[in-house]
């Protein structure tokens, strides 16, 4: 069961090929077999790369198996992707964490609770560190990312569509931050990009209450960068990863990394690393690359 138990959204994309990697791939064999063993898929074509969380008709819940997947795929694409997309079938985004994990029983082959809390503070924090690669990855790796968000978006999903550079969404995208619900803390690096993104008294309110945020909400306060009809999520995404590969990639990945960090730096900062970003792309168009 995941996070919560939304009401069904109005759309329903179809579902894809089976998890694992999309064919002419050329993923490792030990990478097909932990994505599919985390209901998650990998498509590449040239220098996209699609990560599809491929479980809809669980609602793509998450486990720690999921978040291991993860961060292998976006390790593995550091040199072969300049766009990631990360989209889901079925319904919804995400549904969140799978909470089994909160159970007596727990998820077949992690950690139960009862055994996680046994763990001095020192190996729960790194545990908790390693689940987290498979959400700064994607906000760290030499790519840009997007999101494409349809239906529920809850905790671990929503932060999941965080993680990312940028977000699309479909009209009956729903988020929600569940985690204060379950007695828990938005632990998996949502929380400075929500804040980023809407200030720090909309995000808590957003996470104390646990409310829904449509579509329309969160293009406006800056959630999502654009927000399309439910049955045009696809090519709408398409539009836009074309739209970014019609420029030449390294000047795009270069400004992404001087945009990334400018909020933290002072005007002579950012001046000091628009210049540092520079020199190397004058010097690869005098030699003719672009």
């Amino acid at each position: 069961m995941p996070e919560s138990e939304p009401p069904r959204p109005s759309s329903s994309p179809s579902s894809g090929p089976a998890p694992g990697a999309g064919p002419g791939c050329g993923v490792p064999a030990a990478l097909v077999r932990l994505l599919t063993a985390a209901s998650l898929r990998l498509d590449l074509a040239g220098r996209r790369a699609d990560v599809v969380l491929a479980a809809p008709e669980r609602r793509n819940p998450q486990t720690p198996s999921t978040w291991r997947a993860l961060a292998e795929a976006g390790g593995w694409l550091v040199d072969r992707a300049d766009v990631v997309v990360l989209r889901a079938e079925g319904p919804s985004f995400s549904a969140g964490l799978d909470r089994r994990a909160l159970t007596p029983a727990g998820i077949p082959g992690e950690f139960r609770l009862d055994e996680l809390v046994t763990r001095d503070d020192g190996a729960l924090d790194a545990l908790i560190a390693e689940y987290q690669r498979g959400f700064t990855v994607w906000a760290d790796g030499p790519f840009l990312s997007i999101a494409a968000v349809q239906g529920h978006a809850v905790g671990a999903g929503f932060q999941l569509a965080l993680a990312c550079d940028l977000r699309i969404a479909a009209d009956d995208a729903q988020f929600s931050m569940r985690e204060p619900a379950l007695g828990l803390v938005p632990d998996l690096t949502g929380t400075h990009p929500l804040v980023a993104a809407v200030g720090y008294p909309r995000a808590l309110e957003i996470c104390a209450t646990g409310r829904w945020v449509a579509a329309a909400e969160a293009a406006a306060l800056g959630l999502v960068q654009s927000v399309v009809p439910a049955g045009h999520l696809a090519a709408a995404t398409d539009a836009f990863v074309a739209a970014v590969a019609a420029h030449p990639a390294a000047a795009v990945l270069a400004t992404r990394g001087v945009l990334r960090g400018a909020a933290r730096r002072t005007p002579h900062e950012q001046r000091a690393v628009e210049r540092a970003a520079q020199l190397p792309r004058l010097r690869a168009l005098a030699r003719g690359e672009r």
